[in-house]
């Protein structure tokens, strides 16, 4: 029986629903998981997602980590001269598989604090691999970028994208109390916890939507399947596993408006210093923001320190979620000294590189051009 590929069709809708970041933690039966959250059967699942998959719906599926605690890492901002802007992205995207989302965003004004930096990535430096700044300098030299700010994570306050199950979030909607902020850690992992986790997260074949796909995984690094899930059920009690997730591919014509995704904005907010945290959860709360952390480093951007992401169909509903935002702080006495969007433009979204020993060799392929 053939399925449906379009993420409009109800029952893959439906699917998305759970599909796309529902799914928290380490599951040793993934699709059996989503089956009985999203009321189908495991079979369809997995061939429904096989059929997205083929047609470039979703862009893929994966195990996701928490690289915030396995690597050094941070938002950057690039100053790239306009004439080789294009060619920075492209360097970037073909060269630098430690820069994982790419954009070229532009500011709400010109003359907003920071409006020069129109291409912006996120990093991650393996640990004991060197610095962001030296890792920077670097990109610096084949891009041709004026000047970088990074924007390291302080804190994390919302992290899972769901543009599925956002599409019909009203302004305002959000989470009866406000999330608990993470701090990045940085664990001592063992030989054989990081062959587990490098295996753990690279996407998914087509043939590998599977009942048992960590079957195959287990076998290619020579350990049992029972090894390895209790490897991975380890590392997700320490924090370490994101979610199992399905990646819509937002980037795709008429499909994004469809799916709530044909806009997205990065929102900044400058708030007074010790009330970060407490504007960061209120932000974060909102079901509308697929990301939102406090980050440092912000100078540049009018003092900006809560930082996060919002899609939704066009501007004008994104521009709403971020009025409901706006006034929910102010009703929370949190003042605002400063707030700007960056409206994203171009994007290649992909996950970063984490491996310390792909990062030695592309360190050394690097130095010597």
């Amino acid at each position: 029986m053939s399925y449906p590929a379009s993420a409009a069709d109800p029952v893959n809708h439906r699917l998305l629903c759970v599909a796309e970041d529902a799914v928290q933690g380490f599951h040793r039966y993934p699709f059996r998981t989503i089956a009985r959250r999203c009321g189908l059967a495991e079979q369809e699942v997995m061939e429904r997602l096989k059929a997205m998959l083929a047609a470039g719906t979703i862009r893929r599926v994966r195990q996701t980590l928490l690289s915030t605690s396995l690597a050094d890492g941070a938002l950057v901002a690039w100053q790239v001269p306009e004439e080789k802007l294009a060619a920075a992205y492209d360097w970037l995207k073909t060269h630098d598989p430690f820069t994982g989302h790419i954009v070229i965003r532009e500011s709400d004004s010109p003359d907003a604090p920071g409006s020069q930096y129109r291409l912006w990535t996120t990093l991650k430096v393996p640990t004991g691999c060197g610095s962001v700044q030296e890792h920077n300098n670097l990109l610096m030299r084949h891009t041709g970028a004026l000047d970088w700010v990074a924007l390291p994570v302080v804190g994390m306050f919302a992290l899972g994208v769901g543009h599925a199950r956002r599409a019909g979030l009203k302004p305002g909607d959000r989470l009866p109390e406000p999330p608990l902020m993470q701090r990045p850690s940085h664990p001592q992992l063992s030989k054989h916890e990081w062959a587990v986790l490098l295996s753990l997260k690279e996407s998914l074949l087509p043939q590998e939507l599977v009942s048992s796909p960590w079957e195959q995984r287990a076998a290619a690094i020579g350990m049992s399947m029972d090894e390895y899930c209790s490897i991975a059920e380890n590392l997700d009690a320490r924090k370490i596993i994101g979610r199992f997730a399905t990646f819509l591919d937002h980037q795709r014509g008429g499909s994004n408006r469809r799916t709530g995704t044909g806009a997205a904005g990065l929102f900044h907010w400058a708030v007074p210093a010790g009330m970060e945290e407490r504007a960061g959860a209120e932000c974060g709360r909102h079901l509308c923001m697929t990301h939102c952390y406090w980050r440092s480093g912000g100078d540049a951007f009018g003092g900006a320190q809560i930082m996060g992401v919002v899609h939704a169909a066009t501007r004008s509903e994104v521009l709403a979620h971020k009025a409901a935002i706006d006034e929910h702080l102010a009703s929370c006495g949190i003042p605002v000294h400063h707030t700007a969007v960056f409206w994203s433009l171009k994007a290649e979204i992909r996950p970063s590189e984490i491996s310390p020993l792909i990062y030695r060799d592309w360190l050394h392929s690097m130095q010597e051009k």
